[in-house]
């Protein structure tokens, strides 16, 4: 008989993971609560014009604003690889209006809400509800105490409740990762973390420094190039072109910064100088678990969580405390998708973890190899190249079909476009070549 459990899920809304670790942990039979710190559902989807009292995110009093979405915000993934396996996002006939290959913000979280909304979700999510404290009862792995308040009223009140298993899905855009950069006490122009980027007029006319490589450096680097005099964009990958990009008459390629000084200079890695007047740090998030108190759960180093074993299981404590959404460069829904269903599976007992010494030594694998390559921890999350071979791996375990081959060659040509800053991907790319591509004919074996 497939086992029962009462799950505490720690997050509503952010990248959908706990919305469907939620629908998944139902139709094993389990039984659910989410928690949802916000007032809404939607979480990473949801618009917020207003930024940190403080926003250079340095502040450690300052008022911090709920989301990190700029207004211009599309999707970097094209409508046939967002959504899940049998809940597929809508094609434009049948969307909310946008008729774009890659939709903006407001429609994922129309697509969100609907989401939660038909499946039947809204029922055992909890809105307004904080999460302050996840700890093991005794020896017991199967037993844990969640401590929680209300963040609607004011009042400190806490409760307690007793679960089997928690499935952690808080996400990581919380805590704000800066460059480390030597002289940054003494520079006297602004700082701002991408979290608090929203509109490129206050740019305008000034000299600005991005710092990443990411696609928010991406983005953001092009739109304020049609404002700002002259954008620097700089990162720790060796494997850029140096110097004007092309089709671009105010943007520049650089190295790292190396210092930066008193009179508002700039030293690049690769000899540049600059006098600038903003540095906007496009440098993302650290994974922040501040409910696991004294944590014997996992450890956070350099944003590598762990162990955990195919980036979900602590090993020791497995199955009864997961983690999902942590793997990153990824297909994103269907990530979130398929470690949903493993982790419901498991705890059903559909589906049988490796011991623990087994896990364990997969983990250290994952840790030696990277250490062999050079690669520092930061990245163990990224999935990119590793991807195909990640998601078969669960596909296997919980009994579904291979990925499809061209929903993998779509997104490995669209990292290319973003690392290669391919100007323009998402308008030249129309939806009808995304279905020529998705026919059965062209998906692969």
């Amino acid at each position: 008989m497939p086992k029962s459990c009462s799950v505490a899920v720690i997050g509503g809304g952010v990248s959908v993971s706990g919305l469907c670790a939620a629908r998944e942990l139902l139709r094993e039979g389990h039984r659910v609560v989410v928690f949802e710190k916000t007032n809404r559902i939607g979480g990473t989807w949801v618009y917020n014009p207003y930024t940190d009292s403080d926003p250079s995110g340095l502040d450690p009093a300052r008022r911090v604003a709920q989301g990190n979405l700029y207004r211009s915000l599309r999707t970097n993934i094209p409508r046939p690889l967002m959504g899940f396996s049998d809940y597929p996002f809508p094609d434009p006939e049948a969307s909310f209006g946008d008729p774009r290959a890659f939709p903006g913000h407001g429609e994922v979280l129309a697509f969100v809400e609907t989401f939660a909304r038909e499946e039947g979700l809204l029922d055992v999510v909890r809105l307004g509800v904080e999460v302050v404290r996840v700890e093991q009862v005794g020896e017991r792995k199967d037993e844990w105490e969640v401590e929680w308040r209300q963040t609607t009223e004011a009042t400190e009140a806490r409760e307690t409740e007793l679960f089997e298993a928690v499935v952690v899905c808080n996400g990581h855009n919380s805590e704000l990762r800066f460059a480390d950069i030597p002289g940054i006490q003494k520079w006297p122009g602004k700082q701002i973390h991408s979290h608090n980027y929203r509109i490129p007029e206050p740019f305008l006319d000034q000299v600005v420094v991005i710092i990443g490589k990411g696609a928010s450096a991406f983005d953001i680097s092009k739109e304020i190039s049609k404002l700002a005099k002259e954008v620097h964009v700089a990162s720790r990958t060796t494997e850029v072109k140096l110097g004007k990009l092309d089709n671009f008459d105010n943007i520049w390629q650089h190295l790292m910064i190396k210092c930066v000084h008193e009179d508002g200079n700039v030293v690049f890695e690769d000899g540049f100088e600059v006098i600038a007047d903003v540095i906007l740090h496009c440098t993302g998030y650290i994974f922040s678990f501040p409910f696991l108190k004294e944590n014997k759960v996992v450890c956070v180093d350099d944003s590598r969580v762990g162990p955990l074993f195919k980036h979900v299981f602590p090993p020791h404590l497995a199955p009864w405390i997961s983690f999902i959404g942590i793997s990153s460069k990824s297909i994103t829904f269907m990530m979130i998708e398929f470690q949903s269903k493993w982790v419901a599976k498991v705890l059903s007992g559909k589906v049988k973890l490796p011991s623990e010494e087994e896990m364990v030594a997969s983990v250290n694998e994952v840790y030696a190899k990277m250490e062999e390559l050079k690669k520092p921890k930061r990245h163990t999350h990224f999935l990119s190249v590793l991807e195909p071979g990640y998601l078969n791996w669960i596909a296997a375990e919980i009994g579904l079909p291979l990925v499809e081959e061209w929903k993998l060659q779509m997104y490995s040509l669209l990292v290319k476009c973003v690392v290669s800053y391919d100007d323009g991907y998402r308008d030249r790319w129309s939806l009808e070549q995304w279905k020529a591509q998705s026919e059965p004919s062209n998906q692969g074996t």
